[in-house]
């Protein structure tokens, strides 16, 4: 694949979790599609990734499984 930012060869997709909002709003995505240049350092999401979690994040009632998760405050 070609990274959009440095045009070389060699840019991966690997797969990340992003959180979003906070509080009793806290969404968390499993799965995003992350493009990533060892060339550059770059990591981006394409347009059509952004237009899928806004979707995700507008429906997320429909969407979401509850599931417990642990919190660790740093320092």
């Amino acid at each position: 694949m070609v990274c959009d930012i440095c045009g070389q060869k060699g840019a991966r997709i690997r797969k990340v979790a992003r959180t979003y909002g906070k509080g009793k709003n806290l969404l968390v995505i499993e799965g995003i599609p992350v493009v990533s240049c060892p060339h550059c350092g770059e990591s981006y999401m394409t347009a059509e990734t952004l237009h899928e979690i806004e979707r995700l994040k507008l429906h997320r009632k429909s969407l979401a499984v509850q599931r417990p998760v642990e919190v660790v405050s740093f320092a």
